[in-house]
């Protein structure tokens, strides 16, 4: 119980941060209805990309336009949460550059936790709403056998696909330390990996399987699941039983981002170094 109320007791200073940040944003309706509408319509057209390429062909990487549903659906509600929860980090290349961050080692708090609470960007509440619809559709019309281990699998792809996501984006963060205006270098492999989550993998060459598929592990988060929870099998180099290894993935993705995280932290010398 004491201990309960120490963990909240340090969780209560973030709690409050994230309030007022929600507060703001909501404050202001005419502008937050438009941030909601243009994160909308901006989902709506990576959702429709997908079926652009489905209407000129009926099957992709041995996948039909139904099942590539659950693959987008995945992949995009787990990279739509992690994107809420802690894609503000792409801001850190700003802070560093005015001294701002500077200020986050005047607090008693860990730096990476304040950074990730330190805003909520609320508008893409949108982009989880089309994620989640493709994601329903797909169950409902890609043709899974629902039990215990089909919801054990779905849960497992969501948990560890938006703790993979949301490494990547600390990941990237971790490199702005050694990078002069990296953002746009590291947003390549954080979009650009979002992207990939969202097509098969059995169309990508052999360096993307491997870039993508282990290096940043972008196939666990969204086709391997579907795989598993379809009964299809995999192509090269990832089989179908990869599924169920997308905790292994998430722990291998924050791993590589809290060793980059805090090699940066350590180079880092203040905003006039």
């Amino acid at each position: 119980m004491a201990e309960a109320l120490a963990l909240r007791a340090r969780l209560r200073p973030y709690r409050a941060v994230l309030a007022s940040r929600a507060r703001s944003q909501t404050s202001y309706r005419a502008n937050f209805a438009l941030d909601l509408v243009s994160s909308l319509l901006s989902a709506l057209v990576e959702l429709a990309e997908v079926w652009v390429i489905f209407h000129a062909t009926t099957r992709l990487g041995g996948l039909e336009f139904r099942q590539m549903l659950l693959v987008f659906g995945l992949a995009d509600v787990s990279f739509s949460l992690a994107d809420l929860a802690v894609g503000h980090c792409d801001r850190l290349p700003t802070y560093l550059r005015a001294g701002t961050f500077d200020v986050f080692y005047l607090r008693p708090q860990p730096l990476l936790l304040q950074l990730i609470t330190s805003d909520l960007s609320l508008r893409r509440l949108a982009r989880v709403s089309v994620g989640l619809t493709a994601l329903v559709a797909g169950l409902a019309l890609g043709g899974v056998s629902w039990g215990l281990t089909a919801a054990a699998l779905l849960a497992t792809a969501l948990t560890s696909g938006i703790a993979t996501f949301a490494a990547l984006f600390v990941w990237a963060g971790g490199l702005q330390f050694f990078l002069l205006d990296g953002r746009e270098v590291t947003n390549a492999f954080v979009y650009g990996g979002r992207y990939a989550a969202t097509q098969p993998a059995s169309v990508w060459s052999r360096p993307l399987k491997v870039l993508f598929g282990f290096f940043f592990p972008m196939a666990f988060t969204g086709y391997l699941p579907t795989l598993m929870l379809l009964g299809l099998p995999g192509p090269q180099w990832l089989p179908r039983w990869l599924g169920w290894c997308g905790p292994l993935a998430a722990v291998w993705a924050w791993a590589m981002a809290l060793l980059c995280w805090r090699r940066g932290v350590r180079h880092y010398q203040g905003g006039g170094g």
